[in-house]
């Protein structure tokens, strides 16, 4: 391909090695995921302004959980979209959230980013299914984004000199706002141009949120690059700020030296270029830019710990290991920027390869980044951003033609929005059937009522929903079981518990439904009534013995609630196909060490090789903790944990 040439826009089909997603819970998200940086005490001082805790959620609802995979993998075709020019091969998963899966600098053949050999599966994310590799794209909440494992709308466009343009985009429901992703080669580029926008068309400050977080080799004799002299960072769930690059006599700049798993979210000053770089032992690797908005850069290590190694090895088959360069609107993740009324945040951020010189290499961080700084400002690279993004108004703003469809809930809430000057370029389609029965409640008043034995179609966070099923509830709604256990599950998120109790009970009058079970089980625990919540999800797991998500929330329900009982008595009912799901497994063996079964549950716990469960949360330690109570519980003599159980890396 000559320099000369445009470069080219295609749709590509992957063959790779992957577990099966499974479907979205069944059950609203109203209990949550644990969210590491929702649990942190600060020490800071008072203009480091990082809006520690601004905008954090207890829970990812209206989005429902992905907690249905199978650890089962084999061969699938994934979409992909390719951009490629003479230099450069970009390559995306627009269903999976967008994200950039390698980045090829075509004149060395290597690839710029850590790209995983197989799409695997695990409890990291807001909506829990997570998959480690490439560059993932995170809004709106604090955490990886509600849409690591959604398709979005994908669209191509051209840019003044004919060169394609890819642009991702959607609807984020728990914020309300839409954000695109226009990304583009030029012929002779040799870094990939990524335009980011998200507009707030509410009428009121919403907290935003916004991280490009980068996977990239974890290199024998590796380093960072990035202009700083000091960090946030956590010990023992305390927010402090470091001087760097050495932190308790580690370079951690030099991150091979890094012992626990750890974030340095480094303080770039205000007037600096904003950049990050990661290069081999020899100067190769990526640098990465951006314009003035996105001001941070953040460093992610696994360490080098059994459970570090462990979770390096859950994640992938044989990708090797990895670690994270980030860059974040705010200075931290700890908490979201407030962003005004009918605004548009707009940054530019360019992907490309980096060499140092020879004579870099044994230089120190202070000394790399200062010559790095220096040949951004000379070269003029950084002005000339800032210019594109100027430059690039008009195309931000361009409709382009549609290449795959994401949901329905832009065309759904987009246009209860006044004035969308922002965003009527974005093409949005509502074809799911489920919205279009919302849609026709919205104009009538009267809700579709589905047999209790299906799943919930949809939930809402949008007021005007709300109002209307609060105003119709009686006169067009009174006998409908659906109704009013969707109203009571809006009560609910709007913390109103009296009256989401009557509701959900009302539903239940009317219709014997396992989800008003759920609710219920759910307001009761919270309430700290935990006879009344194991009651209530024991008749839910009666109706209900075979979606996968309703029976990891039954069992999760009973185990707070502590129905250790009554989780045996389940799990004894269950199929032979229901009782090999890990989860469930590792709750009964819970249940049997709490019952003093304790020879049991170990037996059952250290079967075939050790309980692989594939669900871990990212931070817990529960089934190393199991085993070790179960060891002493029996008068074992101490031996270390076996590696299947270990996942403590901090």
């Amino acid at each position: 391909m000559s320099s000369q040439r445009r470069s080219e826009l295609r749709v590509e089909d992957m063959e790779i090695l992957a577990s099966d997603l499974g479907e979205e819970a069944c059950v609203p998200d109203i209990l949550g995921e644990t969210v590491l940086q929702n649990h942190l005490e600060f020490c800071l001082d008072e203009e480091d302004e990082i809006y520690e805790g601004y905008g954090k959620r207890e829970y990812a609802y209206p989005y429902r959980q992905y907690n249905a995979y199978s650890k089962a993998m084999r061969k699938r075709i994934i979409r992909t979209i390719v951009l490629e020019n003479a230099y450069l091969k970009a390559v995306f998963l627009p269903e999976l959230g967008g994200r950039l899966w390698s980045l090829i600098d075509k004149e060395t053949g290597r690839n710029l980013l850590y790209t995983n050999d197989v799409l695997r599966f695990r409890n990291l994310a807001v909506r829990n299914a997570w998959f480690s590799g490439g560059v993932e794209w995170n809004i709106g909440v604090i955490g990886h984004t509600p849409f690591t494992t959604a398709p979005l709308y994908a669209a191509e466009l051209s840019d003044e000199e004919g060169n394609p343009v890819l642009r991702m985009y959607e609807y984020e429901r728990i914020r309300r706002v839409c954000y695109q992703m226009d990304f583009w080669l030029g012929a002779g580029d040799r870094v990939l141009n990524c335009r980011m926008r998200i507009v707030n068309e509410n009428d009121t400050v919403i907290p935003m949120y916004w991280w490009s977080n980068m996977a990239v080799p974890e290199y024998a004799g590796g380093r960072v690059i990035v202009p700083a002299r000091k960090a946030f960072t956590v010990a023992d769930g305390k927010v402090t700020k470091v001087g760097i690059p050495y932190v308790n006599g580690v370079d951690v700049t030099r991150y091979n030296g890094i012992p626990l798993s750890v974030d340095y979210f480094f303080d770039i000053e205000e007037e600096s270029p904003k950049y990050i770089a990661s290069t081999d032992k020899d100067g190769y690797g990526l640098l990465q830019v951006s314009t003035s908005r996105l001001r941070s850069r953040k460093l992610f290590s696994w360490g080098h710990t059994r459970g570090s190694k462990h979770w390096q090895e859950f994640l992938t088959k044989d990708g090797g290991d990895y670690i994270e360069i980030q860059a974040g609107l705010a200075k931290t993740q700890y908490g979201c920027l407030p962003m005004a009324p009918h605004t548009a945040w707009e940054w530019m951020e360019q992907y490309g390869p980096l060499q140092l010189k020879k004579e870099q290499l044994p230089l120190s961080n202070e000394e790399n980044s200062r010559l790095l700084t220096e040949e951004l400002c000379r070269s003029g690279r950084i002005s000339e951003l800032e210019m594109k993004l100027r430059e690039t108004k008009t195309l931000a703003k361009t409709r382009g033609s549609l290449l795959m469809k994401g949901s329905g809930y832009g065309a759904f809430a987009a246009p209860s929005a006044p004035g969308q000057e922002g965003t009527k370029h974005l093409e949005f389609c509502m074809e799911k059937e489920s919205l279009q029965k919302w849609e026709a409640f919205c104009r009538t008043g009267l809700l579709h009522e589905p047999e209790p034995q299906e799943r919930p179609d949809e939930f809402w966070d949008e007021d005007a929903i709300f109002f209307l099923l609060k105003e119709h509830i009686k006169d067009k709604n009174q006998k409908n079981w659906y109704a009013h256990y969707q109203l009571g599950i809006q009560y609910y998120v709007r913390k109103n518990d009296k009256k989401a109790k009557k509701e959900l009970k009302e539903s239940w009058k009317w219709k014997e439904n396992p989800w008003a079970c759920h609710g219920l089980s759910c307001l009761y625990l919270k309430a700290g009534r935990k006879e009344k919540a194991v009651s209530w999800m024991i008749r839910g797991l009666s109706l209900e013995k075979k979606d996968v998500s309703y029976l990891k929330e039954g069992f999760k329900i009973l185990f707070a609630g502590q129905g250790y009982e009554e989780i045996r008595q389940c799990y004894e009912s269950l199929g032979e196909e229901e009782k090999e799901i890990s989860r469930l497994k590792f709750y009964d063996i819970s249940a049997r060490y709490q019952l003093g079964q304790y020879e049991e549950a170990l037996a059952l716990l250290e079967q075939d090789g050790g309980l692989e469960l594939e669900d871990v949360r990212e931070g817990e330690d529960s089934i190393e903790r199991l085993w070790t109570q179960l060891q002493e519980a029996s008068g074992r003599e101490p031996r270390e944990v076996p590696a299947p159980f270990v996942f403590r890396a901090y």
